[in-house]
């Protein structure tokens, strides 16, 4: 395995720095666009890494799926009464659909989507950040994993966009705490700041039927797994999803701060990370070295 991450780092080296870093928040177009990392686990917990595996980054998106458990624990498949488990074929924050289906947003994966989450997630909890933040750390084994401040606050300042998501979602009745105070929330996720072995270890369960090998003990059921992955599958990657399909036949999720964590069931869980991003807002090298991945251990999901 070890050969194998090599190889796939020299091969994607010419496209490291190809692309845009998100620009539109402030604190991540500040990051060195010349970075790559790639790391998988197991499902023993082993770990295999290259490159920058252990350089620190925010997850952003991908902070999605472990709000997405914390929904799941809370509240069971009746989760899906508020959100819904279709692709949306549009980009990330559009508001279109909300307007034309009442509110419900089309998956938990687009930004709607995990607004309601985190909505759902803050009427359970007293500290739903720290809540995440500390099922991170256990999932991962990483008792050190924070947020930056300094990109929550950068996201904050820019929050418009969400904000509209948000109250048009309570409009319709789909939004039930205080906007404000869950945007904080959701943008103190997003800027949780781990590294390819990090998220590697941390969506392991992903690949082993919901248990986590690090905490010895079911994250989530096989049930809730497989939907998960499902979900990861056709609306992980927003509307480059059919292409990621096509191409790595993978699920995966990926995050504007250049991460993406992927999922080999039964065998492995992976993150690739590169900052600067192709034209649908995802890492351009790290669609690249997942692609190469699959086409060396011949596999997909389909």
């Amino acid at each position: 395995m070890q050969d194998l991450l090599n190889d796939i780092l020299e091969e994607v080296k010419p496209l490291v720095g190809q692309g845009n870093v998100a620009s539109y928040i402030p604190e991540l177009a500040k990051v060195n666009p010349n970075q790559f990392g790639i790391a998988i686990c197991d499902t023993q917990g082993n770990v295999t890494k290259a490159g920058d595996a252990t350089t620190g980054f925010s997850i952003q998106s991908i902070s999605k799926v472990f709000n997405l458990v914390l929904a799941y624990i809370y509240y069971g498949n009746s989760l899906w009464e508020r959100v819904g488990c279709e692709p949306s074929g549009l980009p990330f924050n559009s508001l279109v659909q909300l307007e034309y289906e009442n509110g419900i947003p089309r998956n938990p994966f687009i930004n709607a989507g995990a607004l309601v989450v985190s909505d759902m997630v803050h009427s359970r909890l007293i500290s739903p950040h720290v809540a995440l933040r500390d099922l991170i750390r256990k999932l991962s084994g990483n008792p050190y994993v924070l947020s930056d401040v300094d990109v929550a606050e950068s996201e904050f300042e820019y929050r418009a966009r969400n904000a509209a998501m948000s109250y048009l979602m309570k409009a319709f009745g789909n939004f039930h705490n205080d906007v404000e105070e869950v945007l904080h929330t959701y943008f103190m996720n997003c800027a949780l700041r781990m590294s390819c072995v990090d998220l590697a270890r941390a969506t392991q369960f992903l690949a082993n039927r919901g248990f986590c090998t690090i905490t010895k003990s079911d994250v989530l059921t096989g049930d809730q797994t497989r939907q998960m992955n499902a979900l990861l599958a056709t609306s992980g990657l927003y509307d480059e999803a059919g292409s990621f399909a096509f191409k790595v036949g993978l699920p995966g999720k990926s995050g504007v701060g250049g991460g993406i964590i992927a999922v080999v069931p039964g065998r492995f869980s992976i993150c690739v990370w590169s900052p600067a991003l192709n034209k649908m807002g995802n890492s351009l090298a790290g669609v690249a070295a997942l692609e190469s991945l699959t086409r060396h251990i011949k596999w997909s999901v389909y």
